[in-house]
């Protein structure tokens, strides 16, 4: 919780910074432990949700996996504490560099996502004197209901593999000696929140499992990825994990001995953090009353690249209410957190919160117009 005491000490700090609250943190992993072992199911968090090298050991304290979409993110998850072990390299695009280091590290699979890519895994594990265990990235054709730009499972995709594609992929795959096929991987998008999207999901991956065991493979490992969302208007609240746990549980037909994987990164990290900022100046327009604060897409690009949603708050003002546009800094248009949002009256110097930026948030802060990238302050620090 941001109270008086915190908003107080938010003053004296150099904004903008991500804030997070480590009671939610740790409430949120408590939570997904306790629902993910009632069936023995392995969590690997998704790193590219955040990689703050602080929320990593935290988060690798419970005993997770993480799931990389880059070597620099396996350096991190390793030198965080995470086991090579419980390690997932996925990724359209993996470089040979990339393959060779993860190879080394002794990593549990890759999520491989063409033949092409499976080809060259191989020639490098050969090359090393070692077997690569992969699972197929298949794409289920499964509509995700989220932005286009977070919808990953359709036919139209750079990522996965078609399910017209699995014979050649099979008869590939006799022909390679340093792979072992373990399991099937999926990823049909982020930011879902109509748990129907999961029950067809199920529906699809029952049928992939019959038609593996149907060519005399039984495969370890079943994926399902992320793609578990938030409530973005009500920061407060927990993700679903229990509804979304059961649902697997119900509708996935796994067979003896199979294990269910999955990659949460928003629904662990999502509704810790905010962003907080300093209004700098309140302008006057046509229609509307500009918010001009000091931290911009720069800091949180989320608004600019997928039209999201945050809630706002000011934190230090309790006045009447009126309408803002709430913008940044930065020299393009599509700088702009929120239109025609209410807000207690603003003024220069307020502290204004945008919740609910715990994933996809620090993580994807950059340095354009020079700007300096946003500090990370955790609650047991002010």
């Amino acid at each position: 919780m941001i109270n008086k005491d915190k908003i107080k000490k938010f003053r004296d700090l150099r904004t903008p910074f991500y804030y997070y609250d480590l009671e939610v943190l740790n409430n949120t992993l408590s939570t997904l432990r306790k629902e993910s072992e009632k069936h023995g199911y392995i969590v690997h968090y998704a790193v590219k949700s955040n990689a703050n090298p602080r929320i990593l050991q935290i988060i690798s304290s419970y005993g997770f996996g993480a799931d990389c979409v880059s070597w620099n993110e396996i350096d991190a998850a390793l030198k965080a504490g995470f086991d090579p072990s419980r390690i997932v390299f996925a990724g359209v695009g993996k470089s040979d560099l990339e393959i060779s280091n993860a190879l080394k590290a002794g990593i549990f699979c890759f999520n491989c996502e063409s033949i092409p890519e499976i080809e060259v895994i191989d020639d490098l594990a050969q090359s090393l004197g070692t077997i690569a265990r992969i699972a197929l990235r298949i794409n289920p054709l499964v509509e995700a209901h989220t932005h286009k730009y977070i919808t990953t499972g359709i036919e139209e995709s750079k990522f996965g593999i078609h399910t017209w594609e699995l014979d050649n992929v099979m008869n590939r795959l006799t022909e390679l000696k340093n792979t072992e096929l373990i399991g099937m991987h999926f990823h049909i998008g982020s930011q879902i929140t109509k748990l129907s999207v999961f029950q067809s999901l199920c529906t699809h991956i029952n049928e992939l499992n019959e038609w593996f065991s149907s060519r005399g493979r039984e495969l370890k490992i079943i994926n399902v990825g992320g793609g578990l969302g938030i409530d973005y208007e009500n920061p407060e609240t927990y993700p679903m994990f229990s509804e979304y746990i059961n649902l697997l549980h119900e509708f996935l037909d796994l067979k003896a001995g199979q294990e269910l994987h999955m990659e949460p990164g928003r629904a662990v990290t999502g509704q810790c953090g905010s962003l907080i900022s300093k209004v700098l100046y309140v302008k006057n327009g046509s229609n509307t009353l500009f918010a001009i604060i000091d931290a911009g897409m720069t800091d949180l690009i989320r608004p600019a690249l997928y039209q999201a949603h945050h809630k706002i708050e000011n934190l230090t003002s309790r006045g009447d209410l009126y309408r803002y546009d709430v913008v940044g800094p930065i020299c393009e248009s599509s700088d702009t957190f929120a239109k025609f949002i209410e807000l207690p009256e603003t003024k220069r110097g307020d502290i204004v919160a945008i919740r609910s930026a715990g994933a996809y948030g620090e993580v994807m802060a950059s340095r354009y117009n020079l700007r300096e990238l946003p500090a990370a302050v955790f609650s047991d620090e002010v």
